[in-house]
C-alpha cells in the first residue's frame, strides 16, 4: 500500500495524534486548539478528510491512524529525493550537508549506518 499524502497541517495535526493516540475526537479538538489554534470545525474536517484517504480511523469518537510516521516521513523523503535530487541519495546528502553541515557525532552515526548496511543489516 502507497503511503497517502499528509500535507503540511495535516501532519502537525498527526504528530498529536500519533503522541496520543487512541484518542476521542473531542479531546483532539481540545489539543488542537491549544497546540494548533484550530476551531472544532477545523479538527473535524481534518479528521474526516484524513479518514477518507486512508491515513486514520475513527471509530465510535475514537480516533487511530492507520499509517505510521516512520511511514509517512520516508515517504516524504523518497518523493523530496526523487523529484529534487533525480533519484539520487548521494546529491541529496551532499546538498544537505554543505548548507547545514554535521557534528562529529553526526558523521560516526551516519557512518555506523553505512557500516551496518554494508554488512547486510539495517545500520
Amino acid at each position: 500500500m502507497d503511503t497517502p499524502k499528509i500535507f503540511e497541517s495535516e501532519y502537525r495535526f498527526c504528530l498529536i495524534l500519533w503522541e496520543h493516540e487512541p484518542v476521542k475526537s473531542s479531546e483532539l479538538v481540545s489539543l488542537c486548539k491549544e497546540k494548533l489554534g484550530w476551531k472544532p470545525t477545523t479538527t473535524y474536517t481534518v479528521i474526516k478528510r484524513l479518514a477518507e484517504r486512508g491515513v486514520l480511523k475513527n471509530e465510535n469518537t475514537i480516533v487511530t491512524a492507520l499509517v505510521s510516521k516512520d511511514a509517512v516521513q520516508t515517504a516524504e523523503i523518497e518523493e523530496l529525493v526523487e523529484k529534487k535530487f533525480e533519484g539520487s541519495l548521494p546529491a541529496f546528502v551532499a546538498a544537505f550537508t554543505r548548507h547545514r553541515g554535521m557534528t562529529r557525532e553526526e558523521i560516526d552515526q551516519v557512518q555506523r549506518m553505512i557500516d551496518g548496511f554494508r554488512k547486510g543489516g539495517e545500520g
